[in-house]
């Protein structure tokens, strides 16, 4: 593909003004609903194929999240999209202020194999439903589910307003070439700093949902049974491979053999007594990856797990203790199924841990003390944080969610998606029946006078 020749292409059609009216912008969303619902059994099977995720699972994880995310934006668009009166200071009275959201033009959205359908298409709502143009670039590493993108979004929409490309690394650098409105990057760290070096080039602006190790931090007085089988289901989800899955948990010293037999119960719960045989549990996404998480399982002890099939990509659900502080497990994203548990005797003591750390994409605290999360929530920096549950805090279209420093830049989902992929344009109309000397020269007062005067004159 000559990128060149798509991207402008795309910007003729954006600059022809065709996405601007709410109308436009409702019925792409609505052809984008139907194109999931009739392609449905297509996704579960290119899911199924790259992730061993169960017909379920790919809707609750995927299509669902997208479908409600379309479902608000139909509901709200007129009200998102209006311009928002703003008051105006004395100074440039009379006049009013507004302002009104708009569409940046040409975006490139790159979304992640590990959630390839909802990563991909749950901005694309965003930067339809804002007026947008959009350039969609799925990881290689799900092959079956980016082929199954392509030729839905090839069949929903023209190529001039919404496109997909294929293809692997070069094929991204190639398209960071180019110039567009607003990149939205889904992915690991080091890709997201690639990103954001090629955006510099051109000045566009990012919004980047990275990663991190998120931790979880298990108090005393937490309910023990409850944290331990909320923390096994977001870490073993999607064979934890999930950016908001906890990475590694601390518990409370006095509470780590309840925690970990807990933690034994619901695995066991969840997926009996061989997990390579439950339906609800998947796989490692390719052997690379699959020998990446393997090395994790080389230090510490196994308490439970450390199976795996190398031909069938399986690493059965893991826990790890007495691990070293300096060691790849605890330093790490593991992005897999293997969480490491290490004990902590004081709040102060997991906070000194956490603090040497860079900021997570979510913090988890389990805890039935007030004091207790207040003093977290205040000494800890994150994207987002669940108190005493885990992943719920991203599923949500009133949720903004996104990272912060190494973690990310900037959020998504519902309003703040929306706004995630526009303009926010100041508009004064200053009225012509006025026009007050003031700020003319010559110079009208003293210094001290006019100190006086702007103080008055530009309160809010």
């Amino acid at each position: 593909m000559d990128f060149n020749a798509a991207v402008q292409r795309q910007r003729d059609f954006f600059r022809s003004g065709q996405t601007r009216p709410l109308e436009f912008r409702a019925a792409q969303l609505k052809k984008l609903s139907a194109a999931l619902d009739a392609n449905e059994k297509a996704i579960f099977a290119a899911v199924f194929a790259d992730l061993r995720k169960s017909p379920d699972q790919a809707y609750a994880s995927e299509i669902g999240l997208v479908q409600a995310e379309i479902r608000c934006a139909l509901k709200n668009l007129k009200r998102w999209a209006s311009p928002k009166r703003s008051s105006t200071p004395l100074l440039v009275s009379p006049a009013r202020g507004r302002v009104q959201p708009g569409p940046f033009g040409v975006c490139l959205i790159f979304s992640a194999w590990n959630y390839p359908v909802q990563l991909l298409l749950a901005p694309l709502v965003s930067a339809i439903a804002a007026g947008n143009c959009c350039v969609l670039k799925p990881s290689e590493l799900a092959p079956k589910t980016a082929e199954v993108m392509a030729m839905l979004i090839k069949q929903t929409f023209a190529e001039d307003y919404i496109c997909v490309v294929n293809g692997a690394v070069d094929v991204a650098e190639n398209l960071l070439r180019e110039r567009f409105d607003k990149i939205f990057f889904t992915g690991s760290t080091n890709a997201g700093r690639a990103v954001m070096k090629a955006a510099a080039n051109h000045l566009t602006p990012v919004t980047l949902e990275l990663g991190g190790k998120c931790p979880a931090v298990v108090c005393s007085d937490a309910t023990v049974e409850l944290a331990a089988k909320r923390i096994a289901w977001g870490k073993f989800l999607n064979a934890g491979q999930t950016c908001v899955a906890p990475d590694f948990v601390l518990v409370q010293r006095g509470l780590r053999d309840a925690f970990l037999r807990a933690i034994q119960t619901s695995v066991l719960l969840f997926y009996g007594e061989d997990a390579s045989k439950s339906p609800d549990y998947g796989r490692i996404v390719n052997r690379r990856h699959f020998d990446r998480v393997m090395k994790f399982l080389v230090e510490g002890k196994v308490f439970i797990g450390g199976k795996c099939d190398p031909d069938n990509l399986f690493i059965s659900p893991t826990v790890l203790t007495d691990l070293p502080d300096d060691c790849a497990a605890m330093t790490e994203e593991i992005f897999g199924p293997v969480l490491p548990v290490v004990e902590f005797d004081h709040l102060d003591d997991a906070i000194r841990i956490l603090k040497d750390r860079p900021a997570p994409l979510a913090l988890y605290l389990f805890t039935n003390d007030k004091t207790t999360e207040q003093t977290l929530l205040e000494n800890i920096p994150s994207g987002g944080v669940c108190i005493n549950d885990v992943i719920s805090h991203m599923v949500g279209t009133g949720l903004p969610f996104g990272g912060v420093g190494a973690s990310g830049m900037g959020a998504y989902h519902g309003r703040t998606g929306f706004d995630s992929f526009s303009h926010h344009r100041t508009i004064v109309r200053k009225a012509t029946w006025l026009d007050l000397p003031f700020r003319y020269p010559p110079k009208k007062i003293e210094l001290d006078a006019l100190k006086r005067a702007m103080r008055f004159m530009l309160r809010g």
